[in-house]
């Protein structure tokens, strides 16, 4: 299956951050091995060469580390999502850690603070967030984080704790002024298909203001689906529109974008993964 638009990158990229288990709960199929292997082979000919798999539950992560040490082209994140840490205890820590120890893990995340959804308590939430940036410095991996209306409390807390080596702003959707404090501080900021949209040009602003080596691109599939398919189910072979429209927004060339996202990927995740 190839991508609607007929997009395909020629220099090889990766997907800094879907949900490959998602994405087949969101189709009503069973998240299996074969699932995995058949979005990867579509990815993989629009250029997109390998994908960063992210838990929000301590099952979930369980499984993006079983799909990352089955598939060579997936990687995994483990955490507990902000909106789901309700009962998560020293326990679940305990497991996280255990699973952020795999090789094929890549970072600590998704976490952070989420002030959109009413389901946590915004305290509660930053004491686990708190918990996970512990464990990520612990652990040696990179910070991936979930900032959804709490920009200010996020910076805060990664200053208070002392932020890990390597920082991603997963969805980065902050403004151009808050680009600027992530650019200023060392953490990468990883855009999605959101930059495409008619009405995000606060975000082009933002993403115009990041460097190049500062960059990365997601799918967080199966949400934020790119313009012209928003509405439908995101997956991996479709971070091809969202390259496009980052390289737009920053006056990039497509093919430097890449490399410097290929790039970016070595650093930031210690790994090979375009």
């Amino acid at each position: 299956m190839t991508d609607p638009s007929g997009l395909r990158l020629a220099v090889p990229v990766f997907d800094a951050h879907t949900h490959l288990d998602a994405m087949a709960q969101r189709g009503g199929l069973v998240a299996s091995s074969r699932f995995v292997e058949q979005t990867m082979a579509e990815a993989r000919e629009q250029g997109v060469v390998a994908a960063i798999t992210v838990g929000d539950t301590v099952a979930s992560s369980r499984w993006c580390v079983d799909s990352a040490n089955a598939h060579p082209d997936v990687y995994a994140a483990v955490a507990v999502h902000p909106t789901e840490v309700t009962g998560l205890e020293d326990e679940g820590y305990a497991e996280l850690e255990r699973l952020a120890t795999d090789p094929r893990v890549v970072a600590v995340g998704e976490t952070g603070l989420d002030y959109y959804w009413h389901r946590t308590e915004p305290a509660d939430q930053q004491v686990h967030f708190r918990r996970h940036i512990d464990l990520a410095k612990r652990v040696g991996k990179s910070l991936m984080i979930h900032d959804r209306d709490a920009h200010d409390d996020v910076l805060r807390i990664l200053r208070e704790e002392g932020a890990p080596d390597q920082v991603v702003f997963h969805a980065f959707s902050g403004d151009a002024a808050m680009a600027k404090e992530c650019v200023r501080a060392g953490y990468v900021l990883s855009f999605p298909g959101v930059i495409t949209f008619k009405n995000a040009p606060g975000l082009r602003e933002a993403a115009a203001a990041t460097p190049l080596e500062h960059l990365l691109v997601e799918t967080d599939a199966p949400f934020l689906t790119p313009h012209p398919l928003r509405g439908r189910p995101n997956a991996p072979r479709l971070l091809p529109l969202t390259v496009v429209g980052l390289a737009a927004a920053g006056r990039h060339d497509v093919d430097e974008l890449c490399a410097a996202i290929a790039q970016n990927g070595r650093r930031v995740f210690a790994r090979e993964l375009a």
